[in-house]
C-alpha cells in the first residue's frame, strides 16, 4: 500500500493537470453566472424589461441548465465524459457570442438558454470525470477544483464588469461577449485530456486503454488495484440503470442525501446573491461604482474560502464542513435581515434632488422632511402618489437615494454568508454527488439531481427581483436564513462521511441489501 501511495504522489502532477483542464468548465459556469449582474441595468433599459422579464432573462440560464442536467448524464454514459465536455465548451462559445450581439429580447433569451445547457452539462460531468480519474486520497480536493474554478470565474466576471461598466455604447455587450475567449480555450484544451478509465472499462471493456491512463495517474500497482476494483463493480452490475431504478428502496438513503443537499444548496439564496450582488449593495445605498467594487470583494471572498475548503475537505471531511458552513450562513443571513430591518427612509431636499425622473421628483416633493421606519410604510404612501410605471422605477432605482442603513453591516453579512457557503454547500455538494451514486444509476441519477438543483435555483433567481420590490430585503434575507437553519438540521441527521473511501466502499455503505 505504501508503494502505491508513493506512485500516486509521483504522478500527482499529471492528475492535477487534467483535473484543472476539465475544471475550466467550472470557470465558464461561474463567469456566466456572475457576469449578468453587471449587465442588468443595461439589458433592462435596452430590452425594456418588466420585473418578470428581468427575472426570466437572468434565470433562464438556469432553465437551460435543467435541460442540460437531464441530457448530460445519459449522453456521458453513452458517448463518454470527454465528448460531452467538448460539446459543452462549444455551447458556451456560441452563447457568449450570440447574447452579446442580440438585438431582440427573445433572441437574447435563446442565447442565454444555450449557455444554460452548457452550464447544466459542465456542472454535472466535470465532477464525475474528475472523481473517476482521481485516487481516493486526492478525490475530494481534485473534485473541488471544479468549484474553485466556478468561484474564480465569478471573481473574474466581477472584475471584468467593473472595468467595462463605463465603456461607451452598450457596455453590457462587452461584458457578456468576453466570455467567448475562455470558452474557446476550454474547447481546444479538452482534446488533450484522456477518456475516463472507469468509463472505458465499464462501458467499452477497454481495459488496456484504461490501464495506460491509470498508470500515468498512479503507477502500475495503482493501475492494477483500481482495475480490479472497477471490474468487481462491473461483475456486480445487473443492467444499465433506468429512471425507475433510482426510486428503488435500496437507493432511498442515497436519494434523500442527494436531493436534500441539492435543494438546500440553492434555496438558501446563493445564486440570488451572485446574480444580483450590485443590486443588493445599491439597495443598501451604495453608488453604482461602489456596488461593483463590493461585488469584486464578494468574488474574492468566495475564492479565498473555496481554497480553504479544498485544503480542508480531505482533512476535516465533508460533513463537518457542511455543519460549520450552514451554521454561519444562518448567522450571516440573520445579520443582513437585521440591518435592513433597522433601515429608515428619509426624504430631504438633497435626496429628492438626486431622483433622475422629474415626474417622480415632483410627485414626491411634498414628502420633504418626512421619515419612514420601514419599507412597507414607505411603499404604502408612495404607491398612492405614482402610477404603476413610476412606482416600479422608484422601487428599482430611486429608493436607494433615501435609505439610511448600516451599509458596513450589510457588506459584512454578505461576505460571511459567501465565505460560509464557499467552505460548505458550494464545493461539498458536488463532491458528495460525484461519490455517492453507484455506477449502475450514476448517469441517470446525477441528471435527475442536477435537474432538481437547477429547478430550485431557477425558482430563487426568478422571484428575487419580485421579492426585493414587494417583500423587501428584510423578509427576503429572513426567509433564506430559515432555510439555512433547516439545511443545518438536515446535514446533521442525514449526511454521511465519505472522506478517504473508494467509490466502491461508499456504494457498500449506502446501498441497502
Amino acid at each position: 500500500m505504501k508503494s502505491s501511495d508513493t506512485a500516486v504522489q509521483m504522478n500527482k502532477s499529471y492528475t492535477v493537470l487534467i483535473s484543472l483542464i476539465v475544471a475550466l468548465g467550472g470557470f465558464l459556469l461561474g463567469f456566466d453566472s456572475a457576469v449578468i449582474s453587471g449587465a442588468i441595468k443595461g439589458i433592462t433599459l435596452y430590452f425594456e424589461m418588466t420585473d418578470a422579464m428581468l427575472g426570466f432573462a437572468v434565470g433562464c440560464v438556469v432553465f437551460g441548465a435543467m435541460a442540460g442536467n437531464l441530457i448530460a448524464g445519459p449522453l456521458a454514459d453513452k458517448f463518454g465524459r470527454k465528448k460531452v465536455l467538448i460539446a459543452v465548451a462549444a455551447l458556451f462559445t456560441l452563447s457568449a457570442t450570440w447574447s452579446a450581439l442580440a438585438t431582440g429580447y427573445n433572441e437574447f433569451i435563446i442565447a442565454r438558454i444555450i449557455g444554460g445547457i452548457g452550464i447544466g452539462g459542465a456542472i454535472l460531468i466535470a465532477p464525475i470525470y474528475i472523481a473517476e480519474i482521481a485516487p481516493a486520497k486526492l478525490r475530494g480536493s481534485l473534485v473541488s477544483f471544479n468549484q474553485l474554478n466556478i468561484v474564480i470565474g465569478i471573481s473574474v466576471a466581477y472584475f471584468s464588469n467593473y472595468f467595462l461598466v463605463n465603456m461607451e455604447g452598450d457596455s453590457w455587450r462587452w461584458m457578456l461577449g468576453v466570455e467567448a475567449i475562455p470558452a474557446l480555450i476550454y474547447f481546444l484544451t479538452l482534446f488533450t485530456v484522456p477518456r475516463s478509465p472507469r468509463w472505458l472499462i465499464q462501458r467499452l471493456n477497454k481495459v488496456a486503454l484504461a490501464r495506460v491512463v491509470l498508470i500515468k495517474i498512479g503507477g502500475e500497482q495503482y493501475a492494477e488495484t483500481t482495475i480490479i476494483e472497477i471490474q468487481k463493480g462491473v461483475d456486480k452490475k445487473e443492467a444499465k440503470g433506468k429512471l425507475a431504478d433510482i426510486f428503488q428502496s435500496k437507493y432511498s438513503v442515497i436519494m434523500v442525501i442527494a436531493l436534500g443537499i441539492a435543494f438546500f444548496q440553492q434555496i438558501t439564496g446563493i445564486n440570488a446573491v451572485f446574480y444580483y450582488a450590485p443590486t443588493i449593495f445599491e439597495q443598501a445605498g451604495g453608488s453604482t461604482d461602489s456596488s461593483f467594487l463590493q461585488a469584486i470583494v464578494v468574488g474574492l471572498t468566495n475564492l479565498i474560502f473555496t481554497l480553504v475548503a479544498i485544503w480542508l475537505i480531505d482533512r476535516l471531511g465533508r460533513k463537518p464542513l457542511l455543519i460549520i458552513g450552514s451554521s454561519f450562513m444562518t448567522v450571516a443571513l440573520l445579520m443582513a435581515a437585521f440591518a435592513f430591518n433597522k433601515a429608515s427612509y428619509d426624504f430631504s431636499k438633497e435626496a429628492l434632488d438626486k431622483v433622475s425622473s422629474v415626474e417622480i421628483r415632483t410627485a414626491l416633493g411634498d414628502l420633504n422632511g418626512q421619515s419612514f421606519e420601514s419599507q412597507g410604510a414607505l411603499f404604502e404612501v408612495i404607491e398612492n402618489k405614482l402610477d404603476g410605471a413610476q412606482f416600479l422605477e422608484f422601487k428599482r432605482n430611486e429608493i436607494t437615494n433615501f435609505i439610511q442603513i448600516n451599509a458596513t453591516l450589510v457588506l459584512l453579512a454578505i461576505l460571511l454568508y459567501v465565505a460560509s457557503f464557499a467552505i460548505s454547500l458550494g464545493p461539498v455538494m458536488w463532491t458528495l454527488i460525484s461519490e455517492i451514486f453507484p455506477t449502475k444509476i450514476k448517469g441517470i441519477a446525477i441528471s435527475v439531481v442536477g435537474f432538481f438543483n437547477s429547478l430550485v435555483s431557477f425558482s430563487v433567481t426568478q422571484i428575487f427581483p419580485w421579492e426585493l420590490s414587494n417583500l423587501g430585503p428584510t423578509m427576503t434575507f429572513g426567509i433564506y436564513a430559515i432555510f439555512s437553519f433547516l439545511a443545518l438540521l438536515f446535514v446533521y441527521k442525514f449526511v454521511i462521511e465519505t472522506k478517504g473511501k473508494s467509490l466502491e466502499e461508499v456504494e457498500e455503505m449506502l446501498v441497502r441489501k
